[in-house]
């Protein structure tokens, strides 16, 4: 197990070296000045062409990696042209709001991914599946920004129901339980809207696995036996479809964190999707690097603890690479 998650860590750091290196050249490529919204038109040319040799503007591009990624190694991502503070600070500050809402979602993309999908694949080609087959493609098919506009007249325009914006109530002081309250009432559209459109994905897997192992021999011995439904449900059909779960999962934590650009823009709630946006807006290129980067991270990371969670429940996942690494 440790040689096996030990191969696996190594592999994600080369990778992250990889993008690392993909990452800088591609934004250091972008034609034009990224300073020059930092200095004022008072300023003498004079001065600002040593500034720029200052900072290392004019610096090769290989020469600018190796400076940048030294800072990296000591923790620093740079400085924020656009917002003048350090990038590890902007991202953090906004991150923990992405979190909220990401878990958040996460969670009801499962519960309603694996409890319908276990459901419909018990229960196939009934009214009930067919039904949630048809709307599952079309979650599949409308854009999450459609859906959340939807969302934003019905619920917050026509019945007025929920606020549309923001992460809290700007015009209010709200304290302690009252807050936390506010920020609920707030995240339940978007979180709804993004746990929605990935729960789709969730449920075609799930219903798909359950389908493939409803049938089989162990299933059909454990009924024989006269096991329960539940019994059957919780100790062998579900334990069995935990590896495509575990898969799913792994793709969209990443791919929340990504989709949340929409989302975040357009209930403009302050995390790191809409960071994203107004850094690209104001061509930022450190603050762009360093979500580009704690991305990547993020995905290695899901990509890891799904690896090593396959091991865990099948542990011949861990002997079938231990043995073509001996090969």
């Amino acid at each position: 197990m440790i040689r096996y998650i030990g191969g696996r860590f190594f592999q994600a750091t080369l990778i992250m070296f990889g993008v690392s290196i993909i990452v800088f050249f591609l934004v250091n490529l972008i034609p034009g000045n990224p300073y020059a919204s930092m200095f004022s038109p008072d300023i003498p040319s004079e001065q600002v062409e040593a500034k720029l040799h200052e900072v290392g503007f004019y610096d090769p591009l290989p020469l600018k990696y190796i400076k940048w990624i030294g800072r990296l190694v000591r923790g620093d991502l740079g400085y924020s042209i656009f917002y003048r503070d350090k990038v590890s600070t902007i991202i953090f500050g906004r991150m923990l709001n992405t979190l909220l809402l990401t878990v958040s979602s996460l969670a009801i993309s499962i519960l309603i991914g694996i409890s319908v999908g276990i459901y419909t694949g018990r229960n196939r080609h009934g009214l009930a599946d067919n039904t949630i087959s048809v709307l599952t493609f079309i979650l599949l098919s409308v854009p999450s920004f459609f859906l959340g506009m939807l969302l934003i007249k019905i619920f917050g325009g026509d019945l007025r129901l929920l606020p549309i914006s923001g992460m809290i109530t700007v015009t209010a002081n709200y304290r302690g339980l009252d807050h936390v309250l506010d920020v609920i009432r707030h995240m339940i559209m978007p979180s709804f809207v993004l746990g929605l459109i990935y729960s789709a994905t969730m449920l075609r897997y799930t219903r798909s696995s359950a389908i493939s192992i409803i049938n089989a021999d162990f299933i059909r011995s454990a009924r024989a036996h006269g096991l329960s439904e539940g019994h059957i449900l919780f100790k062998h059909l579900l334990k069995n479809i935990l590896i495509p779960i575990v898969t799913v999962l792994s793709l969209q934590i990443p791919d929340m964190l990504s989709g949340a650009l929409l989302i975040e823009t357009v209930f403009v709630w302050p995390g790191v999707g809409r960071l994203s946006y107004e850094a690209v807006q104001h061509r930022d290129y450190p603050l762009i690097m360093g979500i580009l980067l704690l991305m990547a991270l993020i995905t290695l990371i899901a990509n890891l603890i799904a690896d090593i969670t396959y091991a865990l429940i099948d542990q011949r996942i861990t002997l079938g690479a231990e043995n073509v690494e001996t090969r």
